[in-house]
C-alpha cells in the first residue's frame, strides 16, 4: 500500500459538486492498494500514518502526530499512485489491485486509522470521479509505502 499525506489547515471532497467530505487542520489521505497488498500492510501503513510526527509543537519543531493535536483526517481512494511511468508517457497502472481486491483492503484501512486518530474519518467514494480541495500546510507531502524500505 502506498499513501500521500499531506497536513492542512483545510480540506473537502466534491462528488458531482456536491461536497462529501470536509476537514479542517489535519491531514488529508491518498491511499492506493498495490495488487498482494495484505491486512498487514494495512495495520503497517495505518499505524505509521497515524503516528508520523508533523504537526509542530509549542517550540515550532514538527513533534506531533495527529491524535496529538485532535486533527483531522479525509481519506481518498487512489489507484494512480501505483502508476508505471518507466516506459512512454502515458502511465500503466498493471500494480493497482483491481476493485473486488482494493475495496475491502481500503474500507479495512479506514476502519483501522480512525480509532487510531481518535477522530471520524471523511472519505470520499471508491472509484468516483472527485474533486480534491485542499490547503496545504508548510507545505508538508509525506509519501509513505508499506513494501518499501524505510
Amino acid at each position: 500500500m502506498r499513501a500521500v499525506i499531506q497536513r492542512v489547515s483545510e480540506a473537502k471532497v466534491t462528488i458531482r459538486g456536491e461536497t462529501v467530505g470536509r476537514i479542517g487542520r489535519g491531514l488529508v489521505v491518498l491511499v492506493g492498494v498495490e495488487q498482494g497488498d495484505t491486512e498487514a500492510d494495512v495495520e503497517w501503513l495505518a499505524g505509521k500514518i497515524a503516528r508520523m510526527r508533523i504537526f509542530a509543537d509549542e517550540a515550532g519543531r514538527m513533534n506531533l502526530s495527529i491524535a496529538e493535536i485532535a486533527g483531522e483526517a479525509v481519506v481518498v481512494s487512489q489507484f494512480t499512485l501505483h502508476a508505471s511511468t518507466a516506459k512512454g508517457n502515458r502511465p500503466g497502472f498493471t500494480r493497482a489491485a483491481r476493485p473486488e481486491e482494493a475495496i475491502p483492503l481500503y474500507e479495512r484501512f479506514l476502519a483501522v486509522l480512525g480509532p487510531l486518530v481518535s477522530r471520524p474519518l471523511a472519505t470520499g467514494v471508491f472509484g468516483a470521479d472527485m474533486q480534491v480541495s485542499l490547503v496545504n500546510d508548510g507545505p508538508v507531502t509525506i509519501i509513505i509505502d508499506s513494501r518499501a524500505p524505510e
